[in-house]
C-alpha cells in the first residue's frame, strides 16, 4: 500500500513571490484583481482561494474566472470602466523601470523623441495609477529597472500625482512593488520607496546593491511570511501544478 507524500513545507523563491503578491489583495474586499504575469495571476487565485474570498478574478478581456480559471460570468467594457474609474480595481502590473516615487515607465529606453528602444507604449497605465490601487510586479530585481528617474512616465507616481492636484491624488495608491528579491512600499513620510519585507535568504545590502537610488531600510526589515501547508498544496496542486511560477523566478 503507498500513501501520498505530504506537500514539503520548503518554499522556493517563486513561492515566497507569490505568497507577496497574494498579499496585496489582502483586505480588498469586493474589487476587481488584474495580475499581469503568472506569478500575480498564482497569488491572486491564491488570495481567493484563502482569505480574500470576495475578489472578483479576470480573464484580462472580457470574463470573470473563478479561482479555477474557469467562466464565472461577463464583465461588459463599460462595467470594467467603472470599476476602474471608482477605485473598485486592484491592479498588479510590470515596469520596465521605475523610480523612487513609483513613477513607472513601460513606454521607452532613453530620450522619447529618439529613444533607444521602443516599449509597449504607455497603454492604460495613467488611467490605472491614477483611477485605482496599481501594484508592481517585477521578476528581476535590478538597477536596470530601479533607476533614480524615469525616462517616461506611464504610470503616476506619488510625486507626480502631487504635483497634477488633488484629481490625481483622489484614488492614486501604490500598495506595494512585489520583486525576486523582496517587497517595497512608500510607507515614508515623502512617499519615497521603502524595504518593507526581504525573501528568505535576502540580504538589505543584496537589495541596495541591486536599486539605482537610496532606499529607505528600516533598522528591522522582516522577512516575506511563510506559506502554510495547504497553501503550498494549492500553489503546487490546484493551481500552478505546471510550475509557470519557476519559470517566471529562479533562485540566484
Amino acid at each position: 500500500m503507498t500513501t501520498k507524500a505530504a506537500t514539503p513545507r520548503t518554499a522556493t523563491r517563486a513561492e515566497y513571490c507569490v505568497i507577496a503578491c497574494a498579499e496585496a489583495w489582502r483586505g480588498n474586499g469586493e474589487v476587481l484583481a488584474s495580475p499581469m504575469g503568472a506569478i500575480p495571476a498564482i497569488g491572486a487565485r491564491l488570495a481567493r482561494r484563502t482569505f480574500s474570498p470576495d475578489l472578483l478574478l479576470t480573464d484580462g478581456e472580457a470574463l470573470l474566472v473563478g479561482p479555477d480559471g474557469a467562466p464565472e460570468g461577463w464583465l461588459p467594457y463599460r462595467q470594467h470602466l467603472a470599476m476602474v474609474t471608482g477605485g473598485r480595481r486592484h491592479v498588479m502590473m510590470g515596469a520596465s523601470q521605475i523610480d523612487r516615487f513609483g513613477n513607472q515607465n513601460i513606454s521607452c529606453i532613453g530620450d522619447w523623441r529618439q529613444p533607444a528602444r521602443q516599449l509597449l507604449g504607455v497603454r492604460g497605465a495613467p488611467v490605472n495609477t491614477l483611477n485605482n490601487p496599481t501594484s508592481y510586479w517585477i521578476p528581476r530585481h535590478s538597477t536596470r529597472v530601479f533607476v533614480d528617474k524615469v525616462d517616461m512616465v506611464s504610470g503616476v507616481g506619488y510625486d507626480s500625482a502631487a504635483a497634477a492636484g488633488p484629481s490625481a491624488t483622489r484614488y492614486h495608491r501604490i500598495p506595494r512593488v512585489v520583486t525576486d528579491l523582496g517587497v517595497l512600499d512608500f510607507d515614508t513620510p515623502d512617499h519615497s520607496m521603502r524595504l518593507a519585507a526581504l525573501h528568505p535568504g535576502v540580504t538589505a545590502a543584496q537589495v541596495r546593491e541591486a536599486t539605482g537610488f537610496a532606499l529607505t531600510v528600516p533598522t528591522d526589515v522582516p522577512y516575506t511570511r511563510e506559506p502554510s501547508a495547504e497553501e503550498l498544496r494549492l500553489i503546487r496542486e490546484v493551481i500552478d501544478p505546471e510550475g509557470l511560477r519557476d519559470r517566471e523566478v529562479r533562485a540566484r
